[in-house]
């Protein structure tokens, strides 16, 4: 009989999560993504320009930077990617930029969500969008969830992977599970995001921005942290567009602001820094509050186990550490642990 299997979240460590599940046994999982998102990528996210769908931003992750390491144990992923050529190598200039030795940068050409949209087309899996998970609860032997506009449905397995502070605030059953294994417990409570503002800004065709750097991390404004264009980083010629994040100490400052008094603030000082800068036709603000990983859970497991029957793993890139890899990472551990546990249901 097969089973149904659930993963929560559709960004990196969702999606491989679900590719890789796929290729176990199709016969024997049934799986689901639900993500609360209008899309797939989670914080590798890319907005469009809603006059002209050819001009994007990405607006959460920029670029992949590979070390040795992973470039290594990951190479059946980065070969794939850049078969496909979802990924091309970063020729441009990064300015202020900090990468060891050997380290290599790769760009998403057709946007940094095309690489979550490529693991999920690959798994096949049931996706759905706009569910907001609210209540994970063992009813009879199956995890019964809902949603916060009252869907229920009925899994064999979940797998979770939003960030941590979702996860800790969902209902049903999930807060006492955490609570009665107090190791767990507290790592996912010490484990600490930052939070940051991105701005994407469009320009009219013709358009140009007179700067040397394809993209470059800003070290003397309190405000602007880094500035990438965005259509250069992608080898693009016209169509111009612009990426501008901020820095951490700005991002908690105005967490709580809403984002239409905080965006003429980012651009003040962006206007500071490029006083030649053309004024965008299009502007779009997003506000990270959980940004990069800050401090992942204790010793980077990869995953943890809050119940073995029926199986409900969480996991992401808190668990190991906050880039790609740290997804990649998370979800070939994710997978191991769920194989190991299928196999004794």
């Amino acid at each position: 009989m097969s089973k149904s299997v659930l993963v929560v979240g559709c960004g990196m460590t969702g999606a491989v999560t679900a590719f890789l599940l796929s290729k176990l046994n199709p016969q024997k999982l049934m799986i689901s993504c639900w993500d609360k998102a209008r899309g797939a990528g989670g914080r590798m996210s890319t907005s469009r320009n809603k006059e002209n769908v050819n001009q994007t931003v990405d607006l959460g992750a920029q670029y992949i930077s590979v070390t040795p390491h992973y470039q290594h144990i990951h190479k059946k992923f980065y070969d794939d990617l850049l078969s496909t050529e979802l990924l091309i190598p970063f020729t441009g200039l990064i300015e202020g930029s900090r990468h060891g030795e050997g380290t290599k940068n790769f760009v998403a050409p057709k946007g940094m969500n095309s690489l979550v949209k490529h693991f999920l087309s690959m798994s096949g899996a049931n996706t759905h969008f706009n569910r907001t998970v609210k209540q994970i609860t063992d009813i009879n032997g199956k995890w019964q969830v809902k949603t916060d506009d009252g869907l229920t449905e009925s899994f064999d397995c979940v797998i979770m992977t939003p960030p941590v502070p979702q996860i800790l605030q969902m209902g049903g059953d999930i807060q006492q599970l955490i609570e009665s294994q107090p190791v767990i417990h507290n790592c996912l409570k010490n484990v600490k995001y930052s939070s940051r503002y991105a701005l994407g800004l469009f320009f009219a065709d013709g358009a140009e921005i007179d700067v040397p750097w394809t993209a470059s991390y800003v070290t003397e404004n309190p405000c602007i942290r880094y500035i990438a264009i965005d259509n250069k980083k992608r080898g693009k010629v016209g169509g111009a567009s612009m990426v501008v994040h901020t820095s951490v100490p700005f991002g908690i400052q105005y967490l709580e602001s809403d984002k239409d008094d905080v965006q003429p603030i980012i651009l003040d000082h962006l206007k500071t820094l490029l006083p030649r800068l053309p004024e965008p036709s299009e502007i779009k603000c997003q506000k990270w509050r959980y940004s990069q990983v800050k401090q992942s859970y204790t010793d980077s497991p990869g995953y943890v186990e809050l119940k073995s029957d029926p199986i409900l793993l969480c996991g992401g890139d808190a668990f190991v550490h906050s880039n790609m890899d740290g997804c990649l990472s998370s979800a070939l551990k994710i997978v191991n642990r769920f194989v190991d546990l299928f196999n004794k249901l």
